[in-house]
């Protein structure tokens, strides 16, 4: 124990000593960070501010203001006073705004933004007026010179006092997974943010028709749409757009619109022109799983056919419900790159070569490319449907198909199909009852739906359905594909996982 205490002793000692040495050079003390320097990660300069200094003063606010009409659930009643009804028990109406970003393309006052920064926020709503405030709050009321909702892109001008600080679209095409980036923006109002991150994804889809989203963890908040993402050269190569939040702050899931996507639109709608889009007339379903296990085919590489439009390019070409395109126009059709962005893309009028799989065998034809229709007209395609009350019939449902689907159905009669409204001439098998804890049930199919063919065989009767089941089960597939006919709708092709045994 001595000779430990006389070690501590001699370590307290020195401790002493080094102490006592040390407090005579008080004054050649410095702070803990002075002269220091980080090197910045593999490819990332070592500081953003000269590039954001120069990039700052292109991007603006946008706010709008908006007039709500107010429905009063007590017009008409004594109450209605009380609750602010208008004279004659009018709606009365009340202003609200809206808040974005937006980036100046050019020195005279054109800016690009998103379509919902602009556009009423609720039902009944109208916007008044679009105010632009640059970042030395100058402010100006905008002129909408056109948008384009199906990619949610907008272009405004405003008259400003002298030329204006501008930036210009990059090549998006380049930028790869990994790539630093930056955003700016007016999150949550706080005009001016700054924040940068990486690419994480390419080509994301959230289940828009035309989706090729750029995918960050750059923080991106409410407020930051319209926005401009930069890559390192100070080039804009992507419109802040979406974020997936469970609570509406990021997350580090942040969605911009590509330049490689936006700037042609741009350009259009600056001009004032329209933006139109290739159409071929068809109905589509992706190849996922179940439907490529139905048909044999690799999963997710081409696109379902699920109905032609008659007389569109698509039937005039040949096309027929059940074919798998693969390839337009050179072009291969996959979850990143989907059929209807493709066909958008080609030039109206032209004749394009479409390479599909029909029964198995790949064959090409040529269709002329079309105009893609107005929304409201695509939407006018689809009908609502409503349950079927017909005569119960005795069943007797085949073995394989109770077994492996859990449906059970019966032949068509005149009677049943007068009842069902679907064509005289209608061939197949009507369905009376369904299995909820089967795929069949889970997909949706139900009594009062008919099946036209299985696994691309026509169905006339219980016997050829079992048939076609036990056909598929013996070729090792998982899935047997469904034509199902639904009074109201066009026959949909529905692959249906077979039961496991």
């Amino acid at each position: 124990m001595r000779y430990a205490y006389a070690i501590t002793g001699a370590l307290l000692l020195g401790g002493t000593a080094i102490a006592v040495t040390t407090s005579s050079n008080v004054g050649a003390q410095v702070a803990q960070n002075e002269g220091l320097t980080a090197a910045a990660p593999a490819g990332a300069p070592a500081s953003l501010a000269d590039m954001v200094e120069k990039l700052q003063p292109a991007v603006v606010n946008i706010s709008t203001k908006q007039r709500v009409q107010v429905q009063n659930p007590f017009a008409g009643t004594p109450f209605g006073e009380l609750f602010g009804q208008g004279q004659g028990g009018q709606p009365q109406t009340r202003q609200a705004q809206s808040l974005g970003s937006g980036f100046i393309i050019s020195a005279d006052g054109y800016i690009v933004t998103n379509n919902h920064v602009v556009s009423a926020g609720a039902e009944g709503a109208s916007v008044e007026q679009i105010t632009v405030t640059l970042t030395n709050k100058e402010e100006y009321t905008a002129k909408l010179v056109g948008r384009d909702a199906a990619t949610d892109i907008a272009v405004l001008k405003i008259e400003p006092k002298k030329a204006l600080p501008f930036v210009k679209f990059g090549d998006s095409t380049k930028a790869r997974v990994g790539d630093w980036v930056v955003a700016i923006g007016n999150p949550f109002a706080l005009s001016g943010t700054v924040t940068a991150g990486i690419i994480s994804a390419v080509h994301r889809g959230t289940g828009g028709t035309y989706d090729k989203f750029i995918q960050t963890d750059a923080s991106i908040n409410q407020g930051n749409s319209g926005g401009p993402m930069f890559d390192m050269r100070g080039n804009v190569i992507g419109i802040n757009s979406q974020i997936l939040s469970p609570s509406g702050g990021n997350v580090g899931i942040g969605f911009a619109i590509p330049s490689e996507q936006a700037a042609p639109i741009v350009d259009t709608l600056r001009k004032g022109q329209s933006i139109k889009r290739g159409y071929l007339g068809v109905q589509i379903s992706p190849l996922g799983e179940d439907m490529a296990d139905s048909l044999g085919l690799a999963k997710n590489s081409g696109e379902f056919i699920q109905g032609v439009e008659p007389g569109k390019g698509a039937d005039k070409a040949g096309i027929k419900a059940g074919d798998v395109i693969v390839s337009v126009a050179g072009q291969e059709v996959t979850a990143d790159q989907n059929l209807s962005s493709i066909v958008a893309n080609q030039p109206i009028g032209s004749r394009v070569p479409i390479t599909l799989i029909r029964n198995g065998q790949r064959m090409t034809v040529n269709a002329v490319v079309g105009e893609r229709p107005s929304e409201d007209e695509l939407n006018s395609f689809a009908q609502q449907q409503g349950d079927e009350d017909f005569s119960q019939q005795p069943q007797n449902p085949g073995k394989a198909t109770d077994q492996a689907l859990g449906i059970s159905a019966i032949p068509l009669t005149p009677s049943i199909i007068r009842q069902l409204g679907v064509s005289a001439d209608t061939r197949g098998i009507v369905i009376t009852a369904v299995d909820g804890s089967t795929d069949a049930g889970a997909k949706g199919l139900r009594r009062g739906d008919v099946i036209i063919t299985a696994n691309n065989r026509p169905v006339a009767s219980q016997a050829d359905l079992d048939a076609q089941v036990k056909a598929v089960a013996g070729q090792g597939r998982n899935a047997i594909l469904l034509q199902v006919l639904r009074r109201g709708q066009p026959a949909i092709f529905l692959p249906v996982r077979l039961r496991d045994k």
